[in-house]
């Protein structure tokens, strides 16, 4: 995913879905200085917030 897409995925009204590696993520945060995104795994209990790049990340569809 390209950086712009990804910020108008966290601006969006509605939500929409987000893959890191096959697996749902929340974008938490996103650095424009260094094209990253911390993300946050759904659907997992305990996983922490992570430091990806944001090319890592897959669009999904709308939830």
């Amino acid at each position: 995913m390209d950086f712009e897409r990804a910020r108008e995925i966290v601006q969006a009204d509605e939500t929409i879905e987000v893959l890191l590696n096959g697996f749902p993520v929340w974008i938490e945060e996103l650095d424009p200085g260094s094209a990253r995104a911390k993300v946050k795994p759904l659907n997992r209990t305990g996983e922490k917030v992570i430091d990806v790049p944001v090319a890592q990340l897959v669009e999904g569809r709308f939830l």
